[in-house]
């Protein structure tokens, strides 16, 4: 049963990818830069003449929205008219975000489907994400989040989820979170802790962070992630699942055990010597 998995190259689909594959299941992968390789087609939100090409064949799929839009809806729409009567297991988020609640709802409603809501990705800490780049070059970590906890989890975890619901029938919305909610403030001291080197959380106001987000995403996308740090400033996303291990048989993995891990991405520099 061969799965479509679009935003094959990021952070879950990569890594779902990887899953399907041990289990001997076809996988087609699909980007608008797509490699030199027979399970990789090309695809693109804006362009439907690629959609029906990389649903050929496949009878689920793993959608990934498209990236840096608003609302997704209209891109979107035309892809799941031709994906027909596909099993589809998409990718959401626990944070409520107007366009993005509004597909989540359309895919829910398709029968047999799935919707994925996660938490706060730790991934967020490393690679080119603000909060990263703050926190290697800086050693702070700016939100609007106030003391507000969410319950990080690794985009392994989601990947995993994933491929255990395209193995079985498991149908409906999935929050998902990691073992523990911390706030960023929390996030910092465990930071701290491992590397050896001070970390702080410095609470700016919602224009400030739409600010830090539109150094790389459209102005009304910004405002939207700042709206986002305001709803988990209130507790929205201060909540720990057991949707990891119901699903997978294992434990999530905890923030701690991620910085372990990509201890070198998430150092900040050393402070600066006293005069």
């Amino acid at each position: 049963m061969t799965v479509l998995v679009t935003g094959g190259t990021g952070k879950t689909g990569r890594a779902l990818a990887a899953l399907l594959r041990e289990r001997g299941v076809p996988v087609r992968i699909a980007s608008r830069h797509p490699a030199a390789e027979p399970d990789h087609v090309r695809f693109d939100w804006s362009d439907p003449r690629t959609h029906g090409p990389a649903l050929a064949g496949a009878e689920q799929v793993y959608l990934v929205p498209p990236v840096g839009v608003l609302d997704p809806v209209p891109l979107v729409e035309p892809f799941l008219r031709a994906a027909g009567g596909r099993r589809v297991v998409l990718l959401g988020a626990l944070a409520v975000v107007p366009g993005h609640t509004e597909l989540c709802e359309r895919v829910a409603a398709l029968p047999g489907s799935a919707v994925l809501r996660p938490s706060g990705f730790m991934q967020n800490f490393t690679g080119r994400h603000p909060v990263a780049v703050d926190l290697r070059e800086r050693g702070v970590l700016r939100t609007a989040t106030g003391n507000g906890r969410l319950g990080w989890i690794d985009a392994a975890d989601i990947a995993a989820v994933a491929d255990a619901v395209l193995a079985s029938d498991v149908t409906g919305e999935l929050l998902l979170t990691g073992p523990e909610a911390l706030s960023y403030a929390e996030a910092a001291a465990v930071i701290s802790e491992v590397t050896g080197r001070p970390v702080r959380h410095v609470d700016v106001t919602p224009d400030e962070r739409a600010r830090q987000f539109a150094a790389g995403l459209p102005a009304d996308c910004a405002a939207a992630l700042a709206a986002v740090d305001v709803d988990i400033r209130a507790g929205s996303e201060d909540l720990v699942t057991s949707t990891v291990p119901d699903l997978t048989g294992r434990p999530a993995r905890s923030f701690r055990a991620f910085v372990r891990a990509h201890r070198a991405e998430c150092t900040p520099p050393p402070p600066p010597r006293p005069r």
